[in-house]
């Protein structure tokens, strides 16, 4: 018998688009003019339901929580997507570079033994 996936395992995926904007809106305390004025200025693109009503996913909205302290702090939208932007490579460079570390490490402990032959 083969079993059937289980559904509700798509909620586990970060990138699910779960939730409509009005839950959106209340789980990150905003008014749901603030995901359309993301959405309108490119800096956050919902999904869009079979009937063309945005979707969110908790990727989207962490992003959003991003954008929104941004300008709480008094930044503009393009300086807090420029932000987000340089945040987002940073992350990655440091990601690149503690993978790059490992990479070294693991080589020396290789080449190690090789250096105590003849």
């Amino acid at each position: 018998m083969t079993e059937r996936p289980d559904p509700l395992r798509r909620l586990d995926d970060p990138d699910y688009p779960a939730l409509t904007m009005s839950q959106a809106a209340e789980l990150l305390g905003v008014q749901a003019a603030f995901l359309r004025s993301l959405d309108s200025s490119g800096a956050l693109q919902p999904h869009r339901s079979s009937g063309g009503h945005r979707r969110y996913s908790r990727t989207q909205l962490t992003l959003a929580a991003r954008f929104r302290g941004l300008l709480d702090d008094g930044h503009s939208l393009a300086s807090a997507g420029t932000i987000v932007d340089l945040q987002d490579q940073l992350s990655a460079a440091a990601a690149d570079l503690a993978r790059l570390r490992a990479d070294l490490a693991r080589l020396r402990d290789r080449a190690d033994p090789l250096a105590d032959k003849p």
